[in-house]
């Protein structure tokens, strides 16, 4: 069963509450219980700027169930995938980073980088990047 199987985001799923993990710091962010800046959002997705930013713009584009991380996706959550990247492309068109260029990041995993066991993206821009990261 894919994420989006589980979570029913999958297409025809209907309107329901997302899935949620109550000890998640997103999953509180995207109920409301904890504030944060929001830049965009819709049915699926939640955009908000990062509280340590490590560009002059850095969003976090995130869906709105619980997905642990982008090991945990399958093809069938593609649709949700899709979403989230030109949920991202739209951000960075409107906060005037899309022609300089941007990065995309996901990290998966304690040796990833990952600190919030939440899929989410990091859109960031505004400067030029090295390569490779870390």
């Amino acid at each position: 069963m894919s994420a989006s199987d589980a979570a029913g985001t999958s297409p025809g799923a209907g309107a329901r509450a997302p899935r949620r993990d109550p000890s998640c710091l997103f999953c509180r962010i995207v109920a409301g219980e904890l504030s944060s800046t929001k830049v965009a959002e819709d049915d699926l997705a939640i955009a908000i700027r990062d509280i340590a930013p490590r560009a002059p713009t850095h969003i976090l584009v995130l869906p709105r169930d619980h997905v642990p991380s982008a090991a945990d996706l399958t093809d069938a959550d593609a649709p949700l995938v899709g979403r989230l990247f030109a949920l991202a492309a739209e951000i960075a068109r409107s906060e005037g980073i899309a022609d300089g260029g941007y990065r995309i990041v996901t990290n998966v995993g304690t040796w990833g980088g990952q600190t919030v066991d939440h899929l989410h993206f990091h859109l960031m821009g505004g400067r030029a990047f090295d390569w490779p990261p870390g």
